[in-house]
């Protein structure tokens, strides 16, 4: 069993001001297999939270720890963070002309394993998770993410967590700018990769439309860069109803 422990992290960002600390203090363990939900307001850190773990430089951790498996997360590259299991499925998916989703997607593969995967095996496999997540498979030719719809860069980066199979999988509200049925099936993909893997997996979200389809055994609220509370995915349904004020009211 895997196990990526977060102890007391403290990050911040630059700004015209100088530094802004944006966590203030996290603490958060997930195992394998877990599914943990972290739900709050605009601005709480919910997403500093997701690049800080994987890497992205515009984040300086300050002070506490990641470790993956008793390993010194914030002392690798974001490389070496991939390989080590973990993933992160990006809120906004960046475009990259001139490289097609196939070459992409063999290349990353490649990397995260440290070899080449078998063509024959790994044009089924592609072509069968692709399938899954209701896709065209002209989709493969296309450049990444250019030209693409919200639902479709969407269904790219679950398309990568099935065939990568991380140990931890971090998704930065995925449910942004889905239609009923997108949510459906990139639920459905999530799912698969978790079965399938027994992955961890730390879903960012401001709604609960996606916990129905992705069920979580914890929900965190985050509030102020901080975790304010926690529970089980009735948490989930009290925020629905009950929405963020009773935190940002008392400040919690």
């Amino acid at each position: 069993m895997a196990t990526l422990e977060i102890r007391d992290l403290h990050v911040s960002v630059d700004t015209e001001d100088g530094p802004k600390e944006i966590l203030k203090g996290v603490d958060l363990t997930i195992r394998s297999g877990e599914t943990h939900a972290i739900m709050g307001p605009n601005g709480s850190g919910k997403s500093t939270l997701a690049y800080s773990i994987a890497g992205h430089p515009k984040y300086t951790v300050t002070s506490g720890s990641v470790t993956l498996d008793g390993e010194d997360v914030l002392a690798m590259s974001v490389d070496e963070r991939a390989r080590a299991g973990l993933f992160l499925a990006m809120q906004y998916p960046v475009e990259v002309p001139g490289v097609t989703v196939s070459n992409f997607l063999r290349t990353a593969k490649t990397a995260v394993d440290g070899q080449a995967p078998k063509l024959r095996t790994w044009v089924k496999e592609v072509r069968g998770a692709m399938d899954g997540l209701r896709m065209d498979p002209a989709f493969a030719e296309r450049n990444v993410n250019e030209g693409f719809s919200g639902g479709e860069k969407k269904r790219h980066e679950i398309l990568q967590l099935e065939l990568l199979k991380p140990k931890f999988a971090v998704l930065d509200e995925t449910d942004s700018g889905l239609d009923v049925d997108a949510l459906r099936v990139v639920s459905e993909g999530v799912n698969r990769a978790k079965a399938t893997t027994d992955a961890g997996v730390l879903l960012i979200t401001h709604y609960t439309r996606i916990l129905t389809y992705i069920r979580p055994d914890f929900v965190h609220v985050f509030v102020d860069g901080r975790i304010a509370e926690e529970g089980g995915p009735e948490l989930a349904d009290r925020l629905e109803a009950e929405g963020y004020d009773r935190f940002v009211a008392t400040g919690a």
